[in-house]
């Protein structure tokens, strides 16, 4: 790196620390209930982030206890995400042993533990990779889980589709032996292995990326995955029933922080059609190139996309056929059109069936109105089947037979959890990120405050006859954008207690970016606040019109005019 550019913290923090070892060898045995300034960022390449109960902070505070609670999220990256019952029993065991007792799928397939103390941290993590799993590279300045429609359905296509995630999730991973060493050793105290040569990461190098890095595959007919919030999106694009290669999109990203206008949410640009065994090459030079040209003085503009901005499509474009060796021919015009969330009963087409089930934000977790933790485990015991993780938070039983069919439902009953069939679309297609309590980051509620929104929506949905309609509702506890609000229908992001920004506009095929519909909308609020844009919207919607198209078409002042007047 040139001399002249000054480092952000975080750079300097990688750039020392011995391929992401740093001192957390030491520090995991301090008996501290916490780790360093320095380990904290390098711990999150490992696949976990220190946070703190913050329901609990003023009572403790209250009471004189001034020092902070200590407590760790433990993120599983599963490519597709694609596990095994035996897999999610285990990890099932993990929250209740050594987390909070509830267990989160998460909007990118992967799966979180919550609570974890500093003493079970490292046992968590030798028994998710136990289980031929991993947290590494499941968070940090890396290349992110590697998302893909989850569908089991029989045939080449989506076969295809999982194995190209597998791959690229594998050629992706960092290599450092910092993580074995660390976590699956029995080494107690530890003696640091001096690592300098830069071969040990080929692909990132020993600061690795400026920022995260999100890759994801999707079908024109399906984009389940969001594929324009990635920073690399993959296109399958089909002819005669084949593959025949890619639309290779970049630069997406969600981050925003309100306060500095240089930062935005951003849709992926589409940069050129690849073939299949091109993917991984031209995957590796767009990764070198945002290496290479990032950002590392502000990581507030570190993201793919701001590179993309700052230089234009056409000149990174150029600077990866450079990286790559040869030129890229232009996209195929198949965009996305569609979304399935997959629900409910699916032939798989090989003579059994997929269950979608509906999870209320991911969380995982029994309580007295229902026992989702115990029907899934008596589900794995019983039948086995594959699992698979949605980008809507949801599972997929796979590989049902006909005649279990009644007894899956059986069991889902029997612990009082709703079927999917029993919710209207709008929480079918929910989002919900975790924010409070254990968010550092979440300034209002979000996961806990999505039921009641969801239930009041479906409520003046219903009012208006509008139950039926295919809506996006996405609810975050901050700017950052964890639950993809700005390209759905309906967005909810929180900006100040217990108050949200409110988006319209997008759209559920995830194409197109919302606009700011109200700011500061109290919670209890939101909905009155929606009610006659979609009393509107009723009457005045062209045929098939979803509700996104119809606020895009009018646009934000006639809206705003409408629910701000």
């Amino acid at each position: 790196m040139s001399d002249e550019v000054k480092l952000s913290p975080v750079e300097e923090i990688k750039e020392t620390s011995q391929y992401l070892r740093g001192d957390i060898p030491e520090e995991l045995v301090d008996g501290q209930t916490g780790f360093g300034k320095s380990s904290v960022q390098l711990l999150k390449h490992h696949g976990t982030y220190e946070q703190e109960d913050r329901d609990g902070r003023a009572e403790r505070r209250a009471n004189g206890d001034k020092e902070t609670l200590n407590i760790f999220m433990v993120r599983t990256r599963i490519p597709g995400g694609k596990l095994t019952s035996e897999q999610l029993l285990a990890e099932l065991d993990l929250c209740d042993e050594l987390g909070n007792t509830t267990l989160r799928a998460t909007s990118r397939q992967g799966l979180q533990l919550h609570g974890v103390l500093k003493t079970n941290l490292k046992e968590s993590i030798r028994r998710i990779n136990d289980i031929q799993l991993t947290t590494l590279g499941a968070c940090g300045d890396v290349n992110r889980n590697v998302m893909c429609c989850p569908a089991p359905t029989a045939g080449p296509i989506h076969d295809q589709l999982q194995k190209l995630a597998a791959e690229l999730a594998n050629h992706f991973a960092p290599h450092t032996s910092s993580y074995h060493d660390i976590w699956l050793t029995d080494v107690e105290t530890g003696e640091k292995t001096k690592v300098t040569d830069d071969v040990v990461e080929p692909i990132y190098g020993k600061v690795y990326l400026p920022r995260k890095f999100k890759m994801g595959i999707a079908l024109p007919d399906d984009n389940c995955i969001d594929i324009y919030t990635h920073d690399l999106g993959l296109l399958a694009i089909i002819r005669d029933g084949q593959i025949v290669g890619y639309n290779m999109l970049v630069g997406g990203g969600q981050g925003v922080t309100p306060a500095i206008k240089k930062t935005y949410p951003a849709l992926a640009h589409r940069m050129a059609f690849v073939r299949p065994a091109q993917v991984i090459e031209v995957a590796e030079a767009v990764v070198k190139v945002q290496r290479d040209f990032g950002n590392r003085e502000d990581r507030k503009q570190a993201r793919l996309k701001y590179l993309i901005a700052d230089w234009g499509l056409s000149a990174f474009k150029a600077k990866v056929e450079e990286y790559v060796g040869y030129p890229l021919t232009a996209c195929e015009p198949d965009d996305v059109t569609d979304v399935d969330h997959h629900m409910g009963w699916r032939e798989q087409g090989d003579g059994k069936w997929c269950y979608g089930l509906c999870v209320a934000s991911g969380r995982i977790l029994d309580n007295d109105e229902m026992q989702l933790k115990s029907a899934l485990r008596a589900i794995c015991r019983e039948l086995k089947p594959g699992i698979r993780l949605t980008a809507q938070q949801s599972i997929l039983f796979a590989d049902i037979a006909e005649a279990d069919r009644s007894r899956l439902e059986e069991l889902l009953r029997t612990h009082h959890v709703p079927l999917s069939e029993q919710a209207l679309p709008v929480r079918l297609l929910s989002l919900a990120c975790v924010a409070w309590p254990t968010c550092g980051l979440s300034i209002t509620e979000s996961e806990r405050a999505m039921p009641g929104v969801l239930t009041e929506l479906e409520e003046e949905l219903t009012r208006q006859g509008l139950e039926d309609e295919q809506i996006t509702v996405r609810m975050t506890g901050c700017p950052n954008g964890c639950a993809r609000p700005y390209n759905c229908d309906i967005g909810l992001v929180g900006k100040a207690k217990e108050k949200y920004t409110l988006y319209v506009g997008g759209r559920t095929a995830g194409d197109r970016l919302s606009y700011i519909l109200k700011d500061l909308v109290p919670r209890d609020e939101l909905i009155a606040t929606l009610a006659p844009v979609l009393a509107r919207f009723k009457s005045e919607r062209s045929d098939g019109e979803s509700f996104g198209d119809y606020c895009h078409r009018v646009g934000a002042e006639a809206l705003q005019a409408l629910c701000c007047g």
